[in-house]
């Protein structure tokens, strides 16, 4: 499993709820993703920067979705260039679960 974590900078700082709706406007988009299993919006503190944290199967489908276009959405949208980290994701906590799981 990778985690990728996406970050950007917001033209003025968002309340929660302005974010909130953005987000939720463009939230649809990923489902049934190939590889993602999950996506969580970020929003700084601030309200100066937003984000996701994404958990894909492989490396390989998040690069496929980024480059099919996700990066250029958020630039134009916000018009600011996003940053992406990528870090493996050797187990994963789920509080939901008895057990932590080792992946991969």
């Amino acid at each position: 499993m990778i985690t990728a974590i996406v970050q950007f900078s917001l033209p003025r700082a968002l309340t929660r709820a302005e974010v909130k709706d953005l987000f939720a406007q463009v939230a649809g988009q990923f489902r049934g993703v190939p590889g993602l299993v999950r996506k969580y919006f970020l929003l700084s503190e601030d309200g100066t920067t937003g984000g996701g944290v994404y958990l894909w199967e492989s490396r390989q489908a998040a690069e496929r979705f980024y480059a099919g276009g996700l990066l250029r959405q958020i630039a134009e949208q916000y018009g600011s260039e996003p940053s992406v980290f990528y870090f493996e994701s050797p187990v994963i906590v789920d509080n939901t679960v008895a057990e932590p799981v080792a992946v991969g």
